[in-house]
């Protein structure tokens, strides 16, 4: 399937986000550890939430969680502190996304974990038990989804864990929502400098209300960057987020656009001002580099961006996607050394009608389509990828006045 879209004239629209599937995934699993019996207010209606609703509702112990990344991790954690025998896969590319930081460490925490195919990645047999706990040492410069997933299933440790964390810690802000989720939950942790300690305690049952998603707005963000006079409101969306990507906030006004804060939302208004070129370490905000890269290129605003290593492990490698679509579009980009990618403002030929792949990737999806903006129609492959995130994003888009025909 295709969709080719048709930019609107004027941006000028109300926009209700997609719950926060980040803090939606951690809700259940703290909800299940806490045999809690409060429904979760707000709960994400995307893709990889509902792998998991589907695995706490289900009566089997083989579990598909498809192309979910983060219900991979948090189960894996889940599943070895449970009592009987599970099996978890996914789809291709999950099986080709390695996993074996996370199983090892468990591992060595006590837990029986088994690869069935290829050593090191999914999918994986696990005997559930309680785990003994204890300490140990951990990369940081790996998926911060393994350490959030060890870290909920922690206090229930016959012995705690004490965590030790090795090189610079990639997402920080998504372990502080972990971290923050736990608390609310009555469980005391403790993180100096690079060591987190989890003494052995008993999650309270809370009612939680997720927070629409800010990686979400990112790509109103990058609509109204691109449109003069732009102007959409954001409902939901709260100054002092729990979301590391509400940083976008302060990202996006060296891009032109500005945000008010209102007691309901956000209006972002397009300022037509910009930065001649743009720097960034995303290494706290990795899921949001997609959408800058596409936004400088179209903006013509060259950029530098670093810590970035995460994205080659996503979905797809994002970094190697990324340069190839742009280039489809006439912008030629640069992987300038590990976790870098640069576009210098070099240019090259478009394709005459280009039809951008989405590699079984959302972001890939949405941080794109945003390009018919400028060259007034484009095509997106495979467009349904959008629902792992943000399943209401073609028909916001059509509310705010683009048209999209189905090819």
């Amino acid at each position: 399937m295709q969709y080719k879209i048709f930019p609107p004239e004027a941006l000028r629209t109300t926009v209700h986000l997609p719950a926060s599937k980040s803090m939606s995934n951690r809700a259940l699993i703290l909800n299940a550890l806490s045999l809690s019996p409060y429904p979760i207010q707000n709960l994400s209606n995307c893709e990889d939430t509902q792998v998991l609703i589907d695995v706490f509702n289900s009566q089997s112990n083989v579990f598909d969680i498809k192309a979910a990344g983060t219900a991979m991790r948090f189960l894996t954690a889940f599943l070895a502190g449970m009592e009987g025998e599970w099996i978890v896969k996914g789809s291709k590319r999950m099986h080709e996304r390695p996993i074996h930081p996370l199983v090892e460490t468990l591992i060595a925490l006590g837990a029986e974990v088994d690869y069935i195919e290829k050593e090191g990645y999914p999918p994986l047999k696990i005997k559930g038990r309680k785990l003994k706990g204890g300490e140990v040492y951990l990369s940081g410069n790996i998926s911060s989804q393994f350490i959030s997933a060890l870290l909920m299933i922690a206090p229930l440790m016959e012995n705690g864990l004490v965590m030790h964390i090795e090189k610079e810690i990639v997402s920080k802000p998504y372990i502080h929502l972990t971290l923050s989720m736990m608390e609310k939950c009555g469980v005391q942790v403790k993180w100096e400098n690079n060591h987190i300690t989890v003494k052995p305690q008993i999650y309270n049952a809370v009612k939680f209300a997720v927070e629409p998603d800010w990686t979400a707005a990112s790509y109103w963000y990058e609509m109204t960057s691109l449109i003069p006079g732009a102007e959409v409101t954001l409902k939901g969306l709260e100054k002092n987020s729990l979301q590391g990507d509400a940083n976008v906030t302060n990202l996006f006004s060296y891009l032109g656009v500005t945000t008010e804060f209102l007691p309901d939302g956000i209006i972002i208004r397009n300022t037509k001002k910009r930065t001649k070129k743009f720097f960034h370490d995303f290494v706290n905000e990795p899921d949001l580099a997609q959408t800058f890269a596409a936004t400088c290129c179209f903006m013509g605003v060259p950029f530098l961006f670093s810590g970035i290593q995460s994205l080659k492990i996503k979905e797809t490698d994002r970094v190697a996607a990324l340069i190839n679509e742009l280039k489809k579009l006439g912008y030629l980009l640069k992987e300038n050394g590990k976790g870098m990618l640069e576009w210098d403002g070099e240019r090259c030929s478009p394709e005459k009608e280009p039809a951008i792949d989405t590699y079984d990737d959302h972001r890939m999806a949405m941080s794109l389509a945003p390009g018919a903006i400028l060259s007034g129609s484009l095509i997106i492959n495979d467009p349904k990828v959008v629902f792992k995130s943000y399943p209401d994003f073609w028909n916001d888009l059509k509310l705010a006045g683009f048209t999209i025909e189905e090819r």
